[in-house]
């Protein structure tokens, strides 16, 4: 096979986010400020990877709070946000938190709260379980906010046409997908209000937009990224809607697929916004082992978005 030229076609940007960035930060942060053990509630961005090297330097990983022992070491929230109970919870133990929740999952909290204090009922646009869904659904009283998956889900909604209705979305999602969904709302419910800003973040717009961008010029698309990561897994749908035949997921427990590869004269390769780039240069030194390798990073915007630690940790 080394002997076979190989394409590879380089999504930018790809990976880290800012929200992500400032995430591991914060993990790194606090571990140097208070020493560890730190709890971090959720995994802190879904990368197996990444998760792994915080262990190595003091991270200690739960589901919930109830599962730390020792109640005087700070627990941080995840990126993905966490309901209002969850605070409020660590205040009741009389525990030091940190939130990393992403800024623009923030923004979504606010924007959910806005509207359910002004008297709206709003849909929420995401993927039932995901912690962001869990956590923006935890801002406001039950009932007051309704999770829409489908176009499907817009047509068996009952909801009394004298409601005001509004509606927001999860950061993570199909910019595609979602502009369908909120097409069929729009259409069913005229006078709904919709965010001021798209709620879907820039990082995975782009991301989205660069694997456009090539997917229709390679024979295979893969990326690197978890299985429980939205991002990673919308982007593996992009590449498969904008033309490429085969698309893959490439996580920790994936091996490199060289008898597929061997079959391409061109693959395209992005990453999650919670893969490190070392993913990435693995995954292609692995392939440069066995083809002749010419690459094009193909970028379709800078990115120099930076979000700041939380004031008590510097």
């Amino acid at each position: 096979m080394k002997n076979k030229d190989l394409k590879i076609y380089l999504a930018a940007p790809r990976g880290f986010c800012a929200g992500v960035d400032r995430a591991i930060e914060i993990v790194k942060k606090s571990i140097n400020k208070f020493g560890s053990p730190v709890y971090v509630r959720h995994e802190i961005v879904h990368n197996k990877h990444v998760v792994e090297n915080l262990k190595k330097i003091g991270a200690i990983f739960v589901e919930e709070l109830s599962e730390i022992k020792d109640k005087t070491r700070p627990v941080i929230f995840s990126a993905h946000g966490v309901p209002k109970k969850v605070p409020k919870e660590a205040q009741d133990l009389k525990m030091e938190y940190i939130d990393a929740t992403c800024p623009l999952v923030s923004k979504v909290h606010r924007e959910a709260e806005n509207l359910n204090k002004a008297g709206f009922h709003i849909f929420l646009i995401g993927h039932e379980n995901h912690p962001e869904v869990v956590g923006t659904m935890g801002q406001i009283p039950e009932g007051s906010i309704e999770l829409v998956e489908t176009i499907d889900d817009v047509e068996d909604i009952d909801i009394p046409s004298n409601k005001k209705l509004a509606f927001v979305t999860q950061t993570t999602l199909s910019v595609d997908d979602t502009k369908d969904i909120i097409d069929a709302l729009k259409k069913k419910f005229p006078q709904i209000k919709e965010p001021n800003k798209e709620d879907i973040c820039y990082a995975t717009t782009n991301r989205q937009a660069a694997v456009k961008k090539i997917a229709s010029k390679c024979d295979m698309f893969f990326v690197i990224g978890s299985r429980n990561s939205s991002n990673s897994k919308r982007l593996v749908e992009v590449a498969d809607k904008a033309g490429c035949n085969y698309s893959e997921l490439i996580h920790s427990e994936s091996s490199v697929p060289l008898e597929k590869i061997s079959k391409c004269n061109s693959i395209g390769i992005s990453s999650g916004a919670s893969a490190p780039e070392i993913l990435v240069q693995n995954f292609i030194e692995k392939i440069k082992e066995n083809f002749n390798v010419e690459i094009q990073e193909v970028e379709i915007v800078k990115e120099n978005v930076t979000f700041k630690v939380p004031g008590k940790l510097n």
